[in-house]
């Protein structure tokens, strides 16, 4: 896989929404058209837009009160899109109308900061097939940083980093109440738009109503951390190195962790193999030594044919204080590396 969309945007909110969806019109169409975000073959049984809409309003209410930016953006992007406003809602809630289930799973995303070197690095394992849906969007001319994003159907947000040297990365953690609310993937846009360092970070984080449980893992050029959330409460951990799956770590929350036998075995293997190689790899590794650790088994999660269950559909390697994000698309054993830049004048390139 080597099409990656790279989409400038800049302006107002609703301006930097429309650029998004214009240039990714006919392939937000054809992801909506396709079982509906091919939730119809996620779910238990399809449900049509008109079913979920109460469940969509729910979160846009939410989302308006307390990132009215993105609200606006996703106007934007309805508009530039040709979508309804409720289609382009449904890109950006999809996951938290999925839910969650406790199905046996292999994966959901392997991530590690090392501050020595100052990246922060992860897989991204998700269902549905999505590795036809990434792009990554540059997003500037507003008060706070520029933000480079990466970005599946259409979401205005996912993970990234911005010009102030914030990267931010995830992971599912599965526990409590998922209820109408910001989802994770716009606050990471949100404090991408918005924070100056992974401190600030977390205090807008404390502000938001977030609609279900996470972990982000922060780093800027003075720390490095992770944060989980679980019902609207937050835990934090600051380490020179840390690793993070899918199982949460303080002790806080573990008790309250609704993960599978099999996707908790999985998560604590893949934990502590990336913990391992993390150990082994020398100071000031390069973004392609980095990807050897994310393409590797068990952290990264072939393909099984089934597209209800996670697999890796991409994997990066950020670098805030370069401003850049290193991307291999779809399989990161299979794919080569894509790098986009901060610096405007700057194309991806392939190595």
């Amino acid at each position: 896989m080597t099409d990656v969309p790279f989409v400038r945007a800049s302006g107002t909110p609703f301006a930097v929404g429309h650029a998004h969806g214009a240039a990714l019109a006919g392939r937000l169409r054809g992801f909506l058209d396709d079982g509906l975000t091919r939730l119809d073959r996620l779910l238990p049984a399809p449900r049509g837009l008109a079913e979920l809409a109460p469940a969509i309003d729910a979160h846009r209410a939410v989302i308006e009160e307390d990132v009215p930016a993105l609200a606006e953006e996703v106007r934007g992007l309805a508009a530039g899109a040709g979508l309804t406003e409720r289609e382009a809602w449904l890109l950006q809630v999809r996951r938290e109308v999925l839910g969650y289930s406790k199905i046996p799973t292999m994966g959901d995303c392997t991530t590690y900061g090392r501050a020595a070197d100052g990246v922060l690095a992860q897989t991204v394992d998700l269902n549905g097939d999505l590795d036809d849906q990434i792009a990554v969007l540059h997003v500037a001319g507003r008060a706070g940083p520029d933000a480079l994003v990466l970005s599946f159907g259409g979401l205005l947000g996912y993970l990234g980093v911005n010009s102030a040297g914030l990267a931010v990365g995830l992971n599912l953690v599965l526990g409590g109440d998922w209820t109408p609310g910001v989802p994770p993937y716009l606050a990471i846009r949100h404090l991408l738009d918005t924070a100056r360092g992974a401190a600030e970070a977390v205090e807008l984080l404390r502000g938001m109503r977030l609609s279900s449980s996470r972990s982000l893992t922060l780093l800027d050029g003075d720390e490095l951390l992770w944060v989980e959330v679980l019902d609207g409460e937050l835990r934090t951990h600051r380490a020179p190195e840390t690793v993070h799956a899918n199982h949460f770590l303080h002790p806080d929350f573990t008790p309250s962790d609704e993960l599978n036998p099999f996707a908790a075995n999985s998560s604590h293997r893949r934990h502590a193999a990336c913990a391992e190689r993390l150990a082994s790899l020398p100071p000031a590794a390069d973004a392609e030594s980095h990807f050897a650790v994310l393409a590797a088994p068990p952290i990264r999660v072939p393909d099984h044919g089934d597209v209800r269950r996670e697999r890796t559909v991409a994997a990066v390697v950020l670098d805030p204080a370069a401003g850049t994000l290193h991307l291999r698309p779809g399989d990161p054993a299979l794919t080569t590396t894509r790098t986009f830049h901060l610096t405007p004048t700057a194309a991806p390139a392939a190595s």
